[in-house]
């Protein structure tokens, strides 16, 4: 059985505004049945950088834009501290669909990881998206993200914040800002993701 792909359903040479239109209606992987629509990526179409992460959460799935939850008031905070305006940055994700389960009571949608199959069947929007804004660094927030952009075998929790070559651009990884709200230690943890942002503001000077 061919692997699924969203390849076919990306218009080529097709502009950001036409690429956001037809993923509408991506079906290269099964996780939009239950999403409720598909999240492309928003920002300047000019961007000197490029921020990935996972995937929609359950805010953005309902709203249809990237990183409106609260992970995404985070990374808005973090750039203003680090002196990197949310207006300027192109931000997207991995994935375009919310991938959930239902939580046991109520109607909570607990957020679960794609799996690789998911993430590489998306990964030609992500690549479209690149090819049109062709930002000057890419910074990937988290492990899926940096694994889409870098490699299966490439390890956040060794090589954060720390500058890497892949094809045109260069890349910037660190944590996924919603696992800085999860961690024991708040403080500390938002602290080292915002020096990984304004390591990333001092390359972009650069």
């Amino acid at each position: 059985m061919a692997a699924r792909s969203a390849a076919p359903f990306v218009p080529e040479g097709a502009d950001l505004a036409a690429l956001r239109a037809a993923a509408r209606g991506c079906e290269g992987c099964d996780l939009y049945r239950p999403a409720t629509q598909t999240v492309f990526g928003e920002g300047p179409p000019d961007a000197r950088l490029l921020i990935v992460g996972e995937q929609p959460g359950d805010v953005e799935d309902r709203e249809g834009q990237p990183f409106v939850g609260p992970a995404g008031k985070l990374l808005d905070k973090a750039l203003a501290e680090a002196d990197l305006l949310r207006e300027g940055v192109y931000v997207t994700n991995a994935v375009k669909h919310f991938k959930f389960v239902p939580a046991e009571r109520g109607k909570r949608r607990i957020h679960k990881t794609p799996a690789r199959g998911e993430v590489v069947a998306c990964l030609p929007w992500l690549h479209a998206e690149l090819g049109q804004v062709r930002p000057e660094l890419v910074v990937c927030l988290g492990a899926t993200a940096a694994k889409a952009v870098l490699g299966s075998a490439y390890k956040v929790s060794e090589r954060r914040g720390q500058l890497e070559q892949a094809d045109d651009y260069r890349v910037i990884t660190t944590v996924h800002p919603s696992s800085v709200l999860r961690a024991p230690d708040r403080a500390e943890a938002y602290a080292a993701f915002l020096a990984d942002l304004r390591t990333v503001r001092d390359h972009l000077g650069t």
